[in-house]
């Protein structure tokens, strides 16, 4: 991904970029970035969007790292943190900007971001921000940003809305993919359990007990309710386990995520936005608790294991109302996804 994407924006040209997490996007989009701009002047002139506060925060860290002895100062801007704070910083000068669409749009309509000299766009996890629903936030931030910006765009999928936004707002962009849109990551070994509804807690705690064997889990769930009910459930089966969704304030986020990444919890609990855009190269198993809905969710998930080539457990449970959809995933990944047997119903 760096080797292509690197000469392609240095060269000022827009880029396409598509490609599974872990490949190490963000250093191909970021080292151009710290190169493009000028320390000298105050003003900020480059833009990154990204989906959730986390991810935000993530960029951030990884381009104040890049340009740290060059002078270039980055600003995370994000719900969930006091709006006075950001500007007290956006006052005091910050070069490159990496938000979410909507506080991103809440600063420009107060006037405390100014976007007009903005020489670069980077449009991150483009996908995922459609999914959420930022569109029209996009596209507002978009129309205020000078029209002779550089513009770059990364995704996992390219789906219509993806390539509507690529129609719209990039000039000839050069495309680049690594890998097949669908590709699974080639170290994830991948299993389904068939489980009754009912049992799903009692089978999910004995597979956790038998063979996590000192590694990271994440757990998938489709709602926040039922991130909560499952902690709650996995913890009176004597299950170490927190959850992290977009109905917790963020300390309580960063502090689990801070957990979780130090290695003191070893079982987190998340819905598909919380856990989007996480860099968390440990987990070991990746656990569909909630069946995906379709096939590009499960593509997200397991990518969040297997990373930069190293091995990883990618587990689906398949109750009595998921068949269907099962019938599709191994249409789709055929062979490379095998059927367990939980420790359950031995």
């Amino acid at each position: 991904m760096q080797e292509q994407c690197i000469p392609l924006m240095k060269s000022g040209e827009d880029v396409v970029a598509q490609a599974m997490t872990g490949t190490g996007k963000t250093a191909a989009f970021g080292i151009p970035l710290v190169e493009k701009v000028d320390p000298a002047r105050k003003s900020v002139q480059a833009l990154v969007l990204a989906p959730t506060r986390e991810l935000a925060v993530q960029v951030r860290d990884e381009l104040h790292r890049l340009g740290q002895f060059s002078g270039v100062r980055v600003l995370a801007c994000y719900g969930g943190q006091a709006l006075s704070t950001q500007i007290t910083a956006l006052n005091a000068g910050a070069h490159i900007v990496v938000g979410t669409p909507g506080r991103v749009l809440d600063h420009l309509r107060r006037r405390t971001l100014s976007i007009a000299e903005v020489r670069a766009v980077v449009l991150d996890e483009a996908d995922e921000m459609l999914d959420i629903g930022f569109l029209p936030d996009i596209e507002r931030i978009l129309r205020q940003t000078p029209r002779e910006r550089q513009t770059a765009l990364f995704s996992a999928t390219m789906h219509a809305a993806v390539r509507g936004i690529v129609h719209r707002h990039l000039r000839s962009p050069s495309w680049v993919s690594i890998g097949e849109q669908l590709q699974t990551a080639p170290k994830v070994q991948q299993v389904y359990y068939e489980v009754w509804e009912k049992d799903k807690v009692r089978g999910l705690a004995g597979l956790l007990h038998q063979d996590l064997n000192g590694g990271k889990a994440l757990l998938f769930l489709r709602t926040q309710a039922g991130v909560d009910h499952l902690v709650r459930s996995l913890q009176r089966h004597n299950v170490t386990v927190a959850g992290i969704h977009g109905g917790m304030t963020q300390p309580q986020r960063s502090g689990v995520m801070r957990s979780f990444k130090e290695g003191r919890l070893k079982v987190l609990a998340a819905t598909n936005v919380a856990a989007r855009g996480l860099d968390i190269p440990e987990v070991s198993h990746v656990i569909n608790y909630d069946m995906p809905q379709n096939i590009e969710e499960y593509v997200h998930r397991i990518g969040r294991t297997a990373r930069m080539e190293a091995d990883g457990t990618a587990i689906t449970f398949v109750t009595e109302w998921d068949i269907d959809m099962l019938d599709t995933l191994i249409d789709t990944v055929g062979n490379d996804i095998e059927r367990g047997t939980l420790p359950l119903y031995v």
